[in-house]
Formats: C-alpha cells, sequence, structure tokens
C-alpha cells in the first residue's frame, strides 16, 4: 500500500491557493489508488517547534545517553520524521512567501533533517561528509505565487529561493524523484492568473496519471 505524505504550509485556508492544489492531488489520487494511506501535517496552521540550543544539544547525544528531557525536546521532531519514513510520496503545498519557503515549514525541515535519522555524517567521504538515510521517495511541489516568472530563464528565476531550497532540503529526506507544479500571477488577479490557476490543476492530472501508471514497488518499497 502506498503512502502519501500531504504537508500544507499555508497561513491561509479556504483562500489558500496551494491547499486548493494540494486537495485535488491528493483527491486524484485516490481515484487511481483508493486504498492509499494519507498522512495529513498541517505546519500552516500548526507549526512545529524551532530548533532551540537545546535542541541541538540533545540531537548530537548519542541516543542510550540522552536525558528524559532532552527526549522529550526530540519528541515532536521524532513524530514529524517518523511520518517521513514511511512516506512513499511527499506532497508539499506552499505558499511563496518573500520569494522563499514559510517560517513554518523552514521550522518543519529543520525538524525532520536530522543527523542520525534522516541523514549520516562520516568525515571518511571527504568534502561531502552528509548522506541521506533515506531514499526512494518521490516529492511534489505544488506552490502558490504571487508574481510571475520565476521558472529557470524567467525574468525573476534568480528571485525564485522557494523551489531550489525545497528541493536541497528533500535531497537529505530521500527525495530522488522530484516534480514541481505552481500557480503564478496570483497578485495581478487578471487572465494570465486564471490560465495559470487551470494550466496548474492541469499539470497535477497530469502528474498523477503519470505516477499512478509507475509499477505499484516503486511506490511502496
Amino acid at each position: 500500500m502506498t503512502t502519501l505524505l500531504q504537508i500544507e504550509a499555508s497561513a491561509r485556508g479556504q483562500r489558500s491557493l496551494s491547499r486548493g492544489l494540494s486537495q485535488h492531488f491528493s483527491r486524484t489520487w485516490l481515484s487511481h489508488h483508493p486504498d492509499t494511506r494519507i498522512l495529513h501535517r498541517d505546519v500552516g496552521r500548526c507549526p512545529p517547534p524551532l530548533v532551540s540550543e537545546v535542541w541541538i544539544g540533545a540531537a548530537f547525544t548519542p541516543e542510550p545517553e540522552r536525558s528524559p528531557d532532552q527526549h522529550q525536546v526530540l519528541a515532536a521532531s521524532d513524530e514529524l520524521i517518523s511520518e517521513v519514513e514511511v512516506a512513499d510520496i511527499i506532497v508539499i503545498a506552499t505558499p511563496m512567501y518573500n520569494y522563499g519557503m514559510p517560517a513554518a515549514l523552514k521550522a518543519w525541515f529543520d525538524q525532520v533533517i536530522r543527523i542520525g535519522r534522516t541523514f549520516s555524517f562520516d568525515l571518511a567521504r571527504g568534502d561531502w561528509p552528509l548522506e541521506p538515510v533515506l531514499e526512494d521517495k518521490t516529492l511534489v511541489v505544488l506552490a502558490a505565487r504571487g508574481e510571475f516568472g520565476f521558472e529557470p530563464g524567467g525574468v525573476r528565476a534568480s528571485m525564485n529561493h522557494l523551489e531550489p531550497h525545497i528541493a536541497t532540503c528533500a535531497h537529505y529526506l530521500g527525495a530522488t524523484e522530484r516534480h514541481f507544479i505552481s500557480i503564478d500571477y496570483q497578485e495581478f488577479g487578471d487572465q494570465r492568473h486564471e490560465r495559470s490557476l487551470i494550466q496548474a490543476h492541469q499539470k497535477v492530472e497530469d502528474l498523477v496519471d503519470q505516477l499512478a501508471r509507475q509499477p505499484a514497488a516503486l511506490l511502496s518499497a
């Protein structure tokens, strides 16, 4: 059985375009795979705790040596990582805030990218000592952006700190296959925005169809 982890990062509710894309993805996916297990994590409404000095100390203390207080500090991280570990597909629905990811989504990444859990560290590897522990996960990023031209070669490509940042972080969650779909022109509210909205929803359907045709073993390793 495939497990889909659905992350919502928007601070908005019904007005959120990224939430609309995410809901469209899950509905379309279930029409192909009705037995899919869906885990839902709304970091936009319930942000994870921020990393602190105490958290860092606990994370870098070997597990057998951690105090009860250190285990408690890492409890939220443990819960979030457990969802990532069992997920075959990670769907992140997020707005672009100030050309990057929302603080709540960054806090989620900071909680789940953790030494000894999702990545290993070994100086014997030379200049690349970090390696992901997890593997073979599919990442789908569904974004909503107020402006336009953030795609490679676009007029605002150099200002896009959302998708590249997510892709870099997701490497350490074992996301070897990555897909990005976005809605643009939101702040303009014109026909270009309407076209972008329609096209993004169609791209979601096309992507689900593409993923649904993959061998089951690839989706539920």
